[in-house]
Order: structure tokens, then sequence, then C-alpha cells
């Protein structure tokens, strides 16, 4: 099974109060978020913001597929199941 990334032109950075939004709906705290994501508290922060000393913040997509997976319930991920190329 081969991964394409065809159509990555329409991909939109995850808003800060869509990520706020979306820590909330969890009920996770600042901290556990961060905790879950791999961050640090204050990134997180920055990223409810979208500033950090003044300047806009955006929200990887890396992040934003991060806070999906998340919601959906996976916590982590194994390629093993991929078939190998080789």
């Amino acid at each position: 099974m081969a991964i394409r990334f065809n159509n990555l032109d329409g991909l939109t950075n995850l808003k800060p109060e869509d990520f706020r939004r979306w820590r909330k709906a969890l009920g996770l705290n600042q901290k556990d978020a961060a905790r879950a994501l791999g961050l640090k508290k204050r990134v997180i922060q920055y990223y409810e913001k979208g500033k950090r000393d003044g300047r806009e913040v955006e929200i990887p997509l890396s992040v934003s597929l991060a806070c999906y997976a998340i919601a959906k319930g996976i916590h982590t991920y194994d390629a093993s199941e991929l078939e190998s190329e080789n």
C-alpha cells in the first residue's frame, strides 16, 4: 500500500480558537494537552493565543493531524501493518 499526498494545496492551519475548542472538548488542561502532543505547555499557550511576542503563530499541520488523531482515540501508531515496498 503506497501512501500518496496528492492534494495538499487545500489544507488550512488549525485556528487558535479551534485548537482551544479541541482541548476543552477533550477535557484537557494545557499541561495535559502538551503532554498528549509532545509539546511544552508554553507552546500550547502560544497556539491558543495565536501569538508569541506580538508575532503570529501558526499551528503546524503535524499538530493539527495529531489533534485529530487524539480526538478519534488514536494515541499511538504502528506502521508495521503497511506493506513494505521492497
